[in-house]
């Protein structure tokens, strides 16, 4: 099977992006599922029911979540009614859950949404809850498992890949909104620490820059706002799965101006 992950996206810039492309990286790429995270979709915190209903129309599968999750209420029935998750490690009070599986190219398909510690509310031990959850996926006999790994600290998420190397087919990170350039595939598990946001590309991390520049000069916080207008990046990660392991992957990079960025994941030996 062959699927993508897009990472956050960030208000309607992102969801532009998503608009103009995704039907056509599908047919492109030759792609049998999509995965995007949502948790910045609606202004930058959160998904709105109005919001979702659109992202879905665009072509997405499934859609992860992680920290903004809950910023807007209206997304806690979409929980029983649409294709979301919120992370796995979150209580089992909280609405919703964090990995669901799918059918996908006549095989099973497990998406797992994780969400790190440092600088992150309260939740449970996200490395017990990954373990516990890919060895019980193992058990029922779904060899295909992804991880959107939402964190703040790098070393979170290397630690992820050196815990769940060869287990999983891929753990990708969001939430940093910045992407790094360490694809790589490392005992058939595909790794990126962070893909990066779908957005505004031209500020602070897909946000107008006065406010998180008065915060750096001042102290002062304000609230955060996405400009009207801006120059737009849309961030594919592509991953070829073939019997739970990661045979190639690469990333690709569409900008507004009509460039279009291909990187290769380079194999671990």
């Amino acid at each position: 099977m062959k699927i993508a992950f897009i990472g956050d996206i960030v208000g309607r810039p992102g969801r532009d992006m998503l608009k103009e492309h995704l039907q056509k990286i599908r047919e492109s790429e030759a792609l049998d599922f999509v995965i995007v995270n949502y948790e910045n979709a609606s202004h930058g915190f959160g998904l709105s029911m109005k919001n979702c209903n659109e992202l879905f129309s665009y072509g997405i599968d499934v859609m992860s979540g992680g920290n903004h999750s809950w910023d807007k209420k209206d997304i806690i029935p979409l929980f029983e009614t649409h294709e979301l998750l919120r992370p796995h490690n979150y209580p089992e009070e909280v609405s919703g859950t964090g990995c669901k599986v799918y059918d996908v190219a006549g095989e099973k398909l497990a998406v797992l949404n994780l969400m790190g510690h440092y600088g992150m509310p309260y939740a449970d031990n996200a490395f017990r809850c990954a373990k516990k959850t890919v060895e019980a996926l193992h058990e029922e006999g779904v060899k295909n498992i992804f991880i959107d790994f939402h964190a703040e600290a790098t070393s979170e998420k290397r630690g992820m890949l050196m815990l769940l190397q060869g287990e999983v087919s891929g753990i990708i990170g969001t939430h940093t909104h910045v992407s790094t350039d360490d694809f790589q595939i490392v005992n058939g598990t595909a790794y990126l620490t962070d893909i990066g946001l779908s957005g505004c590309r031209d500020n602070v991390i897909g946000m107008d820059a006065k406010v998180p520049l008065k915060n750096f000069l001042t102290g002062m916080k304000g609230h955060f706002d996405i400009p009207k207008r801006c120059k737009k990046i849309l961030q594919v990660a592509v991953m070829q799965i073939d019997e739970g392991s990661c045979s190639s992957a690469y990333k690709l990079q569409y900008f507004c101006d009509g460039r279009v960025r291909k990187s290769e994941a380079w194999r671990e030996e």
